[in-house]
């Protein structure tokens, strides 16, 4: 059994290929190429036999099968007592899929690999830019990120796409890029890095796939250089704030907190922002989300510290959940509508909760009393203990309507209140309402009203007190109409 010898011919200028592999191309017999589409192809030595494998480009379906099955043949030409000389683009490790294949295969079956290494698009593609790489480079495959709906990179620090090799290619980078990085955010494409067709075009992200006369289209020697932000933006900058501020060099009242000292904020924030949802405010969503995201930034440090869990535990956790629960997602189940959806959500949930007598444990006591009664109604019906129409449930809030007034006592007056109140947070669910909102929403109209009956009394200069309760039911009316004309 001979040798696999693969050899990595540069970035693309034959100046670029090192003498060690020069001395193994010059004295093989016979040299397989991925494929003849590479600069350096022109100028190899002509003593060996040059063949490629860019006809299975042709054949096969996806580049996956293209690579699985040029691995094969270099696996099968390796058995031959002389061996193969393997000459791929750039360095061999760095974007050459089968190469990986090889190797994986070639461990496996006991067949001796030598590596020639020899320089990557990453190097020339540095010195085009005049970057240093240990500046917190991020180097992506291009495809690879192109198939993801978030890009898996951290905007505080630069980045490298290698192999965008056509403009449909750079429309679905585009498209994974913006879920994180501004439309306009600048970014720069380099064609033929280190070769005498080097050229940088710069490009907001929105151009990215555009076409253009004095601008080339991206090819197999294209890669995209996105630049970090000017500030911090990264779930990592974050963390990194949030622990300083919990350091000797931090601050002293962050230091003293603990997880039971900022439960109320922790509250509060997701308060704050359910009221900027109720508003309308996307701004004020923006800066409230910001606040929670820091409560748990703080708690999970805390925990950090103590030995307890770090963020890692914390994602991991909460990402197994999601795909665990979502069958029909990440594995075989097939679900008809959202009904399906939550059924098997409550399932998998129990089997997760084992320890769990009632479907009702885990609600937390700390929501409030309309939202909990809601969350019960809602999960009581996912295992069908629920109306066959909503018509059962008007007619449930007659009931405990004409129960109320029957009720001779206080006692038994607040507890039929509290079947009305449950009652009604069941049809509100029948309605698709959330009664909480809803609630909120009644409240701040309630307080808006109210508001132009002092206003007008203010005007008058006069108390409220001073009024008929005919005059401030005008008054209520106006301003109700008023709302409702805008």
């Amino acid at each position: 059994m001979g040798t696999i010898t693969i050899v990595g011919l540069g970035p693309g200028d034959p100046g670029h290929l090192t003498r060690e592999a020069w001395g193994v191309l010059v004295r093989a017999s016979e040299v397989w190429l991925r494929t003849e589409r590479h600069p350096t192809v022109d100028d190899l030595p002509p003593e060996p036999a040059v063949r490629s494998f860019d006809d299975l480009y042709e054949e096969a379906d996806d580049f996956s099968q293209v690579y699985e099955t040029i691995a094969d043949r270099v696996l099968e030409l390796g058995r031959r007592p002389e061996g193969v000389v393997y000459a791929v683009p750039g360095h061999p490790l760095v974007g050459e899929a089968t190469v990986s294949a090889v190797l994986s295969a070639a461990r496996a079956a006991g067949t001796d690999v030598r590596l020639v290494e020899g320089l990557s698009f990453v190097e020339t593609t540095l010195a085009a830019l005049g970057l240093d790489a240990l500046e917190g480079l991020q180097v992506f495959d291009a495809v690879e990120l192109a198939a993801r709906h978030h890009p898996p990179l951290n905007p505080d620090f630069p980045a490298l796409l290698g192999q965008l090799y056509s403009r449909s290619l750079a429309s679905r980078v585009k498209l994974t890029l913006m879920n994180e990085y501004p439309d306009d955010h600048e970014v720069v494409l380099v064609h033929a890095a280190g070769t005498s067709d080097q050229r940088l075009v710069r490009r907001l992200l929105y151009q990215l796939d555009r076409r253009s006369e004095s601008h080339p289209d991206p090819a197999h020697l294209t890669s995209l250089y996105v630049p970090p932000f000017t500030h911090v933006a990264s779930f990592q900058g974050l963390q990194e704030t949030v622990a300083h501020l919990r350091s000797p060099e931090g601050c002293p009242w962050d230091r003293e907190q603990t997880h039971e000292s900022l439960r109320a904020g922790l509250l509060e924030e997701a308060y704050e922002s359910v009221t900027a949802i109720d508003r309308g405010d996307l701004e004020g969503l923006r800066e409230e989300l910001g606040d929670l995201l820091l409560q748990v930034l703080l708690q999970t440090q805390i925990a950090a510290e103590a030995g307890t869990f770090k963020m890692p535990d914390v994602i991991q956790g909460i990402d197994a959940k999601l795909k665990y629960r979502h069958p029909h997602v990440w594995g075989e189940t097939v679900v008809d509508d959202t009904t399906q959806v939550l059924q098997n959500w409550e399932e998998l949930k129990h089997e997760e909760k084992q320890e769990r007598e009632s479907v009702l444990d885990g609600v937390p006591a700390a929501l409030p009393a309309l939202q909990q009664a809601n969350t019960y109604g809602q999960r009581v019906a996912r295992v069908g203990f629920d109306w066959p129409d909503v018509a059962g449930v008007v007619a449930k809030v007659r009931e405990e309507m004409d129960e109320l007034q029957a009720a001779a006592s206080a006692r038994r007056q607040e507890a039929e209140l509290g079947d009305l109140l449950f009652a009604v947070a069941n049809w509100a669910r029948w309605l698709g309402i959330d009664p909480e909102s809803a609630l909120r929403k009644a409240n701040a109209r309630f307080k808006r009203r109210f508001a132009h009956l002092e206003r007008e009394a203010r005007q008058r200069g006069v108390s409220l007190d001073a009024f008929t309760i005919d005059e401030l039911e005008a008054f209520w009316q106006a301003a109700k109409e008023n709302e409702e004309s805008q």
